[in-house]
């Protein structure tokens, strides 16, 4: 009977303990900066007025703060003019509490160690607050409100805190910069193709792009049928197969080549898209597969394409209807857990939005679920590979190519992307036009035609931050649904008459 007591115990303690602060060295810092106005810019940088813990603390920092920035001073005299008369802070008038602070301010040489313990404080406080409305939420949820809500909600206030807490921001040195550089053009050289960024598998592809750059919101497009999901598994798929890691002196993983893919496949399941990677690399049709219909050679082959995928960092997530909040939430588990190269969301339109009323305009949820995946892509520092569907317009053209104004809600997603490639085979509109039997002459004239086109493919890049546009032929196996670079005419053996 002893453990439940223990346990109240605890608890009550926890409900009388008083939340960290320390009201001395906030004195002591708003001292130094009402005495030499300089102290401020030394911690400016990193403490807020909400870092303080007392009311009157937070004011005074504030209206320095502002005063400083005008180009004004602020000292007890001037700061007094911004302060209630009658106004009391601890027993003394605010003008005698100023007077005081001055008279026992810190050096300038402490300021910055006051003001970093400040801010760690104030982060305890916030932990102890994120703690306790976990506690509360859990014994009170709302009926709308599953658990793994809470939890994403959770990660997503502490992720929000560690960045906000953070204070590695502000200007650099050129010679940082300059090593940034120079590691950067190191690890190209020693990556697969020379490249700086991840390779896609795709040599005519990388060499347009320079490959899949770090931190960039790709939006890869197409209308049905195209094969844009098709595209984005081989590209998924190439990277994970090359991935290459090497352990740093302080314990951590480096990738040195190819990558972690995590890939949310929002419209098809899990098997689904296991069985297109397996139908493409083990080049049997994926209809086969399902039916079984399969000889013992193509099934000694899927055998052992499928030990091979069993190796490779592709992770999937088949969760449908996704919230952007809970995507990135699960985006950043995988790389704290994992390890994260490269996203892949398939697709887009398929992600809704955080708020409750953003399904009332889809334009506005768009545009916050582009914003998003931008802000994700150089939060986590990785190539993020959105597909987006196409709108109808592109039917009722002659010329079927695609182009930006053909993106749904394109405003938004034009804006946020740094790539934006479309997926193009002109065999599948081609061979809805084939002629009747009895049309001879139309009937090789479209022969030659679907000669010229069969099993080829287009990925035009139509906007690119970092390098040109232009179009990438490409080939396309449609039975197994795989891309792989176009072999040039002038490379193939010479047929025999």
């Amino acid at each position: 009977m002893a453990e439940p007591a223990r346990q109240q115990s605890s608890a009550d303690q926890m409900l009388t303990r008083q939340a960290p602060r320390n009201l001395e060295v906030e004195q002591q810092l708003l001292g130094a900066i009402l005495v030499n106005n300089e102290t401020f810019f030394r911690v400016s940088d990193f403490l807020e007025a909400g870092h303080f813990y007392d009311q009157t603390h937070k004011d005074i920092y504030e209206k320095s703060a502002q005063l400083i920035q005008a180009g004004k001073t602020a000292s007890p005299l001037t700061l007094k003019t911004f302060f209630a008369d009658d106004l009391q802070v601890a027993d003394m008038p605010v003008l005698q509490y100023l007077m005081r602070l001055a008279g026992q301010a810190t050096t300038v040489i402490n300021a910055e160690d006051y003001g970093r313990l400040i801010k760690d404080l104030a982060t305890r406080r916030n932990l102890i607050r994120i703690g306790e409305d976990m506690v509360n939420i859990a014994f009170d949820a709302p009926i709308d409100m599953p658990p793994s809500s809470q939890i994403e909600d959770a990660e997503r206030r502490l992720f929000d805190l560690a960045e906000t807490g953070r204070s590695d921001g502000g200007f650099i040195t050129f010679s940082d910069a300059l090593r940034d550089a120079i590691d950067m053009a190191s690890a190209a050289y020693q990556r697969d193709g020379q490249l700086s960024g991840i390779s896609t598998g795709l040599k005519d592809l990388d060499e347009k792009m320079g490959g899949l750059q770090h931190s960039d919101l790709i939006v890869l497009a197409g209308r049905p049928a195209m094969g844009k999901t098709s595209l984005a598994t081989n590209i998924a798929f190439n990277i994970a197969r090359a991935y290459q890691s090497e352990e740093q002196p302080d314990g951590t993983v480096k990738t040195v080549n190819g990558g972690v893919v995590g890939f949310f496949s929002l419209e098809m399941s899990g098997e689904q898209l296991a069985t297109r990677i397996i139908s493409e690399q083990a080049e049997v049709p994926s209809g086969d597969i399902r039916r079984g219909k399969i000889d013992e050679n193509q099934f000694s082959r899927i055998v052992n394409v499928s030990q091979e995928m069993q190796r490779v960092p592709l992770y999937i997530d088949q969760t449908g209807g996704i919230s952007i909040a809970a995507l990135t939430a699960r985006a950043r588990r995988l790389k704290r857990q994992r390890g994260l190269d490269c996203l892949v969301i398939d697709y887009l339109q398929l992600i809704t939005g955080s708020g409750k009323k953003s399904s009332e305009n889809r334009v506005q949820e768009i545009t916050a679920i582009t914003t998003g995946l931008k802000a994700l892509a150089k939060e986590l520092n990785v190539p993020v590979i959105a597909l987006s569907q196409l709108s109808r317009t592109v039917e009722s053209r002659d010329d079927k190519r695609p182009q930006l104004s053909d993106l749904r809600e394109s405003g938004s997603i034009e804006q946020d992307a740094d790539v934006v490639m479309f997926v193009y085979r002109e065999e599948y509109y081609l061979e809805k036009q084939m002629p009747k039997e009895n049309n001879l002459e139309g009937m090789a004239q479209w022969q030659a035609e679907m000669d010229r086109v069969m099993n080829k493919a287009e990925v035009i890049i139509s906007k690119q931050r970092h390098g040109p546009t232009g179009s990438v032929p490409l080939q396309f196996t449609k039975e197994f649904t795989r891309f792989d670079d176009l072999i040039d005419d002038d490379y193939l053996p010479e047929r025999m008459e």
